[in-house]
């Protein structure tokens, strides 16, 4: 078992438990311990096999011996007697828009309601507004919830799916008849939720390359193919392609596999007008001479185009933009200076200031913003104005040990209610350093409603960022309605920056919205919305996002020098188009 896998079963384990209506604290234990090992860099079975696994936060002896039982046999009794006492396809309800553990729970009791189809059966013959707590407008809702989760696609998360390949990146590296093995396809082009896994290796034995490829342990069945390219399917159902050249063809490969079919189409048009026929293998000319490309640079070199970045392949103008010399200078992971949306153990984190102070320390951070919620949102535990005072006591005591190796900010995530108001009044968002304003509830008001809540934010002098604006999980949870169009002119009008949240299931602002937002000069700011010193600094999702966006440094707060940056925090009324 992978750690996808392990961490599957921790996940299943702490939903169960909230249904059944277990210890808060015996739920976030499970999901802590999902947490780390999704985000854990190592293959759980060498740190199990190490006898480390209580040296992972928070794994402790009673899952530490979970986990022994299940890599050791397969299995867990513990989830296995669980199963039988809760229906794991309860699970499945989870899923559905605005139906949490209490729901499911009253739906099971209830109506004997197992799954979703049950569920979907049960609203439209009108059983649920009877219940308590329910009626016909919630009835409704979760009617429209079943039906936004037909719509979504069979694709995962890119968060799910990178750590998927990277297992496989490593099993391959290993095989000697490979050369070179790299990402491909969507997810190389960094898309937000991927179908198929593309990868392409290098080989002067594609035979071997590809038996080895059949024979990773993950592969449940061979779907099909050749010398050239084979398909297969691992467990859990993702598809994975391998394309394999000689070392000499490999350039032309990875430049096909990679994609979009929009952008190659283009590109091909480009080619047959230099007299080209491009393929996977090779630029062929008109006389059936080839010309042979090892690299990518090569390939765009021959058609007369600089090198284009993978994220911006979708044929959205940058054949034009590079024909025409105007490629933006794209954002990289070593441009971000400042994580300033982060949480501790004042809120919902894990760790505390001091902890988290350290971790930015060794990830070359260099200033960092404590922005734990505010008390309205009741499962984090937030501060209240009270509780923020004393918080600023200990941040003040952290920045004089830390000195001038890191500058700390006192910040905070405040949630903007239903009615559009804030947690926290003007004169207490005024002390703060950064303001976050986000919206956690009421994700599925009306249009109207959710829009003129953010623009209320939005246009209170005290607010600097709005926190992943649309509130979605990625193939979880359905974005707000928002009226992007007035949310950004909102946004432009007062200088007020967005968020591209970095966290893999988030990336919240989108690439879309992104570019639109730096084409109005409106600032971004590019955070993890760290809650673990384990996923502090890990901002490669949002960067990416970013860089399909079209996005620079000189558009993300973030990325400014630190004296830059703290001026902009400390003048409202100087923040417009301050990226031009």
């Amino acid at each position: 078992m992978n750690n996808l896998q392990v961490a599957d079963v921790f996940t299943n384990i702490a939903d169960l438990l909230e249904i059944k209506g277990e210890n808060i604290y015996k739920i976030l234990a499970y999901r802590k311990a999902a947490e780390s090992l999704n985000s854990l860099a190592q293959d759980v079975n060498e740190v199990w096999r190490d006898g480390k696994l209580k040296d992972v936060p928070g794994i402790g002896k009673a899952i530490s011996d979970k986990i022994d039982e299940l890599l050791s046999t397969g299995k867990l009794g513990f989830f296995e007697k669980l199963k039988q006492e809760v229906p794991i396809s309860l699970v499945e309800l989870l899923h559905v828009p605005d139906v949490g553990p209490k729901k499911v729970a009253l739906f099971w009791h209830s109506l004997g309601i197992t799954d979703v189809a049950g569920l979907e059966a049960a609203a439209k013959a009108g059983q649920l507004r009877t219940l308590p707590g329910m009626g016909e407008k919630s009835e409704a809702k979760i009617l429209n919830g079943i039906e936004a989760l037909h719509k979504r696609s069979g694709r995962i998360p890119i968060g799910r799916a990178w750590v998927e390949a990277q297992a496989l990146l490593d099993y391959l590296h290993g095989v000697p008849a490979i050369s070179r093995v790299e990402l491909a396809g969507s997810l190389r082009r960094m898309r937000s939720t991927i179908g198929d896994l593309d990868l392409v290796a290098a080989s002067t034995d594609p035979a071997v390359a590809m038996a080895a490829f059949k024979n990773y342990p993950q592969v449940i069945q061979v779907m099909g193919g050749g010398e050239a390219k084979t398909s297969v399917e691992l467990y859990r159902g993702l598809r994975v392609q391998l394309w394999v050249q000689p070392p000499e063809r490999f350039g032309t490969l990875w430049q096909y596999a990679t994609g979009s079919k929009e952008h190659n189409v283009r590109l091909r048009e480009l080619a047959l007008d230099k007299g080209y026929s491009l393929s996977e293998q090779h630029m062929a000319r008109a006389d059936g001479s080839e010309l042979l490309c090892a690299s990518e640079e090569e390939v765009y070199a021959a058609i007369g185009l600089p090198y284009i970045p993978p994220e911006l392949r979708e044929d959205r103008g940058e054949i034009e933009a590079a024909r025409s010399g105007r490629l933006p200078n794209l954002i990289t992971l070593p441009d971000i200076q400042a994580e300033l949306h982060c949480h501790t153990t004042w809120s919902d984190g894990s760790y505390s200031i001091r902890e988290m102070a350290e971790a930015a320390m060794v990830r070359g951070i260099k200033v960092l913003a404590i922005t734990d919620h505010s008390h309205g949102l009741g499962i984090t535990h937030g501060l209240s104005p009270d509780d923020l005072r004393q918080q600023k006591l200990e941040i003040d005591q952290v920045q004089k040990e830390v000195g001038d190796r890191l500058v700390l900010l006192q910040g905070a995530e405040v949630e903007i209610h239903t009615d559009g108001s804030l947690e926290f009044s003007d004169e207490v968002l005024a002390i703060l350093d950064v303001v976050i304003a986000s919206v956690h509830t009421g994700l599925r008001q009306p249009r109207e409603q959710v829009t003129g809540r953010l623009l209320n934010a939005v246009r209170n002098p005290h607010v600097d960022i709005i926190g992943h604006p649309l509130g979605g999980l990625i193939g979880e949870r359905e974005p707000a309605d928002v009226d992007m169009d007035a949310l950004m002119a909102a946004a432009a009008e007062s200088g007020t920056a967005l968020e591209i949240n970095a966290d893999p299931s988030r990336l919240d602002l989108n690439d879309i919205y992104a570019r639109r937002a730096i084409e109005l000069g409106i600032p971004l700011s590019l955070n993890r919305d760290a809650h673990s010193i384990e996923t502090l600094g890990q901002d490669e999702f949002g960067v990416a996002t970013a860089r399909r966006g079209w996005v620079e440094p000189r558009h993300v707060i973030n990325a400014w020098p630190v004296q830059a940056l703290l001026d902009w925090l400390r003048n409202p009324s100087g923040r417009l188009n301050t990226h031009k």
